[in-house]
């Protein structure tokens, strides 16, 4: 297949949405399938839509997932510069070669013009105006200028962009690797703006011009670049890049959750999940947005996650880690169709990886989360928590807000059962039962199981009345982990503690219910 080059060009217009990422995961692995190379370009030619930090982020977030460059505005190679804003002389002699062969032209309409135009145009019945073969010549271009008057007024420095000349009546057709043969009809083309006013490219020109520059294979994609494609390729043909013109995949669209239209960054806030990889932080609150990091996802998942979002492997196969995906993707096996987002799928791959991970691991990745909550607990006893919640959660932060008793006495209790049965015998059994502990020497799970199991057998309690209560008292739930390991980990004195605290709350609680 020769030496493999594929690209990962997003925009620092903001944070990388997941189908960004997905589009630079299935570069990285065709590249890596076929011991090619992958880049990354920052396409930062559209200066009005900027973001600082944008940048940033999407190499922080690709950096977290595994996903690492061979050439990049970093890493180097010996394309660049690999920053679209740092290119702008070589766009510049392109467009003007365009001009000389006479497959673009000169336009100094303002904008005004053009609004104006366009009113106009709707007045007349034409709802959707077009700048093209039909309309270029009645505008004020060099194209109906002439060449003399067109010298005449950039040399006066009048602001101008440089079009592409789509010709008439031609049928433009290329072959993609995820859809067939696609074919356009130029009539339905604009003549698209290449260079604009202030010197800088259009994504049309310049993503054509470094693609042939930077020697690229395939351009793997996403579906909404589709109908540009047309315009790429005349400019492949006029530039006569044609014997090297990459081949195009473009891939299907995420969807949202209920499966109709595209999955957008406000389906995150509206569904309550993340659709980027990681959180991103804005002066406007409705502008920032929670990560799959941050939410709780591990890279491994989330790359698992998403790689079958829109490619399947042809077998029954779902767990994957990177080196497996590598071996195992093709092109081929892309779907058309569009990919539903079900973040229940996701979480159930994160369960998956939590419970491949060391306890160590799992008590390394929430370190963080307990210091920043203010919790002092030491290292051996996080790993204890997190062997015991491990197969219980779905993300990562659920170990502290399911296991909260773990790490702090400030929880409340579930009062419904509490009234249902902190009442005699009950009462006396259980506060029976913390004298019998308070006498143990021994305070591990076996000896804890043992007392209490021995005293509800030979008292012939119901276990569904005590066991409810004493899981209540330690944790504040009838949810949770096992109780006798539970009450191993938290110690004696605390689980003594507790239960005086609880005992008074339980006769509080049954006083207001009274009241």
């Amino acid at each position: 297949m020769g030496n493999i080059r594929v690209r990962f060009a997003p925009s620092p217009t903001g944070p990388l949405h997941i189908g960004g990422v997905r589009t630079a995961l299935y570069n990285y692995l065709f590249a890596k399938k076929n011991n090619g190379t992958f880049i990354l370009r920052i396409e930062d030619t559209d200066q009005t839509r900027y973001v600082p930090g944008a940048e940033e982020y999407i190499k922080k977030s690709l950096k977290w997932l595994g996903l690492e460059f061979d050439e990049g505005p970093e890493s180097g190679g010996e394309f660049g510069p690999y920053r679209q804003s740092e290119r702008k002389d070589i766009y510049k002699e392109y467009a003007e070669k365009l001009v000389s062969m006479d497959f673009a032209y000169y336009a100094f309409d303002t904008p005004e013009e053009l609004d104006k135009w366009r009113e106009d145009m709707k007045s007349k019945g034409v709802h959707s105006p077009k700048y093209d073969y039909s309309t270029r010549m009645s505008m004020n271009n060099s194209l109906a200028l002439g060449k003399e008057k067109s010298a005449e007024l950039i040399a006066k420095g009048t602001p101008y962009v440089i079009r592409i000349k789509v010709p008439e009546d031609e049928k433009i057709v290329f072959s993609d690797m995820v859809r067939g043969e696609v074919s356009f009809n130029s009539n339905e083309l604009d003549d698209k703006v290449m260079l604009k006013t202030d010197g800088m490219p259009t994504y049309h020109l310049a993503n054509i011009v470094d693609d042939h520059l930077m020697k690229i294979t395939h351009v793997i994609r996403g579906e909404e670049w589709l109908p540009s494609t047309a315009h790429h390729v005349l400019l492949y043909k006029y530039l006569c890049w044609e014997d090297s013109m990459p081949k195009f995949a473009h891939l299907p669209l995420i969807l949202k959750p209920v499966g109709k239209g595209k999955l957008s960054k406000r389906d995150g806030a509206k569904f309550g999940f993340p659709v980027f990889p990681m959180s991103w932080i804005s002066d406007n609150p409705e502008d920032s947005f929670i990560g799959f990091k941050e939410f709780g996802f591990l890279p491994e998942a989330t790359i698992n996650f998403l790689a079958l979002l829109g490619w399947s492997p042809g077998t029954e196969q779902e767990i994957f880690d990177l080196d497996e995906l590598v071996q195992a993707f093709s092109l081929e096996k892309i779907v058309k169709s569009g990919a539903r987002f079900n973040i229940d799928k996701a979480k159930w791959f994160n369960q998956q990886y939590i419970l491949k991970k060391s306890d160590e691991d799992i008590a390394e990745l929430i370190k963080p989360l307990v210091d920043k909550a203010g919790y002092v607990v030491d290292d051996k006893y996080l790993v204890r928590v997190c062997a015991l919640m491990k197969p219980r959660i779905e993300l990562l932060p659920e170990i502290m807000e399911a296991g909260k008793f773990f790490f702090t006495d400030d929880f409340d209790y579930l009062e419904k059962i509490v009234r249902k049965k902190w009442k005699e015998p009950n009462i006396v059994h259980i506060k029976e039962i913390k004298q019998k502990l308070a006498l143990l020497e021994d305070f591990s799970k076996s000896e804890i199981e043992s007392v209490i199991k021995n005293h509800i057998e030979s008292n012939e309690l119901s276990f569904g009345n005590i066991f409810p209560l004493l899981r209540i008292a330690i944790t504040g739930t009838t949810k949770g982990p096992d109780l006798f390991e539970t009450m191993e980990i938290l110690k004696k004195n605390k689980i003594l503690s507790r239960f005086d605290v609880a005992f008074d709350s339980f006769d509080a609680i049954i006083r207001d219910k009274d009241n």
